[in-house]
């Protein structure tokens, strides 16, 4: 019978009920699976007392915190559907998501209480609203609802991070969080109830529900929570927790390799570290392994809950720039424009399939066939593989540059100018050019803003390691680079600001 998510938390409070399931991060409180279990079902109970049944959708919106999860899981375990809204949205952004999902309840921290009343007070219909660390003493506590078939039913509705426009809801299944847990347990070193991880990354995006949260929980490990990322407070708490698998996105382990005493700090419980939500700069991945670090990086999509590709830490020198190869329970392909499988060694547009890919776009039908024509997820991303089956990313298809007739991949062009020593972060975009079509345009935040590394010498650096038609014609230098709360970068922000129009150039 499978009950769903919801059921998660019962079945490890029998098994295990005084196993450690979460920790509040700044108080160091301590939660069992037998109090997770009583809690999601007071909240539950408190849920259904508001009139949420089966099919409802109850928003959440605030910082990370054990409170976040406990709801989560409530509303799972009547059936509900749980819709993380971004909390560094606009009200009105907020407001959208709420009508777009038909939310009828939304839980909000006292932090962001303010963002959800303006988002509510946009709204002729405004949700009922229930504080995310309110005790749920007196309230009934609501048992799981046994159905033979909640493993289809939807669990979350994700919606993506709005880079090109108004964002979408994923719909996200029970099941699809079943396999992406179970892809998490079975990928490199694997996940096990004695494993201990920090939950720092936004749990309003998949990256930090798919990768950390969940699978823990599903393994009987301990989630360590955290409302914030602070990179030197981190390292203390990875050493004090004695953390053993963690995931950060790119924008998160850079921020510790520029902790001034990273080389003096020892992390002897940490079995492996995974990257994943954008590509890993080469320069991040070398400077954790010089220090001894188990270093992996996944690719991963709201889409697919989030598990796709993965690289084994064994592969992580040897294919380095890779994202790997597909989880034990995805299908992956490389396909031209026709939908034909592309030769090794070329470039096609990554498609998937498998138990972990979504059940569509809420509400968006027909969004939903043409990212799913002929029965597979088009992911927008383009790659190569080579005879062993690794696939590199060279980059989102819409972000391709076409400069003179030749295709340039910014992922390409942005690896190599991360290894100048000026140059603290890039990114790569393709700007109008009246003679080329589009120039490559490198906007750079340079290692020491008091003396950034002169336009002329960064261009020459990557044209002595790419072809020159790669290679920047352009250089501009920022204090830092738009990126959205899940740390993607924003290039349609660089598109507007550099050449005046937010999309990539039309062709």
């Amino acid at each position: 019978m499978d009950e769903g998510i919801g059921a998660w938390v019962a079945r490890r409070a029998e098994r295990s009920p005084d196993a450690v399931a979460l920790v509040d991060g700044p108080t160091g409180a301590r939660t069992s699976y037998a109090e997770l279990d009583e809690r999601v079902g007071a909240r539950a109970g408190r849920l259904a007392s508001l009139g949420v049944g089966h099919g409802d959708r109850v928003a959440l919106l605030g910082e990370n915190s054990t409170g976040y999860l406990e709801w989560l899981f409530a509303a799972a375990r009547l059936g509900a559907i749980a819709v993380p809204i971004n909390m560094r949205l606009a009200a009105a952004e907020v407001a959208y998501v709420l009508t777009d999902s038909g939310a009828g309840v939304l839980v909000r921290s006292t932090a962001f209480a303010p963002l959800a009343d303006a988002g509510c007070a946009l709204l002729t219909t405004p949700p009922q609203l229930v504080d995310v660390a309110g005790t749920p003493d007196g309230a009934v506590r609501r048992e799981p609802e046994p159905t033979a078939d909640r493993g289809a039913e939807p669990c979350v509705i994700m919606y993506t991070s709005g880079t090109t426009g108004r964002p979408k809801g994923a719909v996200l299944t029970h099941d699809n969080m079943l396999w992406n847990a179970i892809n998490m347990l079975s990928a490199g070193p694997g996940i096990a109830s004695t494993d201990v991880t920090i939950a720092a990354a936004p749990l309003f995006h998949i990256g930090a529900l798919g990768l950390s949260a969940l699978p823990l929980i599903y393994a009987g490990g301990t989630v360590v929570v955290v409302p914030s990322f602070d990179p030197a407070g981190f390292l203390d708490l990875m050493a004090a927790e004695r953390v053993t698998t963690q995931f950060l996105v790119p924008a998160m382990w850079a921020a510790l390799t520029r902790v001034p005493d990273l080389d003096d700090r020892a992390f002897p419980a940490l079995r492996f570290a995974i990257s994943g939500g954008a590509p890993c700069p080469v320069t991040v991945i070398e400077r954790f392994l010089e220090l001894g670090w188990i270093f992996t990086e996944g690719f991963g999509m709201t889409e697919l809950s989030p598990c796709a590709l993965f690289l084994d830490a064994a592969d992580v020198v040897t294919h380095a720039g890779s994202v790997g190869r597909p989880f034990l329970h995805v299908d992956a392909r490389l396909v031209d424009e026709a939908g034909d499988d592309v030769a090794v060694g070329e470039v096609g547009e990554l498609v998937l399939r498998g138990p972990t890919v979504f059940a569509g776009y809420w509400n968006r039908p027909q969004e939903t066939a043409e990212a799913m024509r002929g029965g597979w997820f088009h992911s927008g991303d383009l790659g190569t593989r080579d005879d062993r089956g690794f696939v590199t990313l060279v980059d989102r298809k819409k972000d391709m540059i076409i400069t003179g007739g030749e295709n340039v991949y910014p992922v390409e062009v942005e690896q190599v100018l991360h290894r100048h020593p000026g140059v603290a972060d890039v990114a790569v975009v393709g700007v109008g050019d009246p003679q080329w079509g589009e120039a490559v345009l490198a906007v750079v935040v340079p290692a020491d803003p008091a003396a950034p590394p002169p336009s002329d010498e960064v261009i020459a650096f990557a044209r002595a390691r790419i072809a020159h038609f790669k290679a920047p014609r352009r250089v501009e230098v920022v204090e830092e680079l738009p990126r959205n709360a899940t740390g993607k970068l924003l290039k349609r922000v660089l598109r507007e600001r550099f050449a005046g129009s937010a999309a990539a150039v039309s062709r």
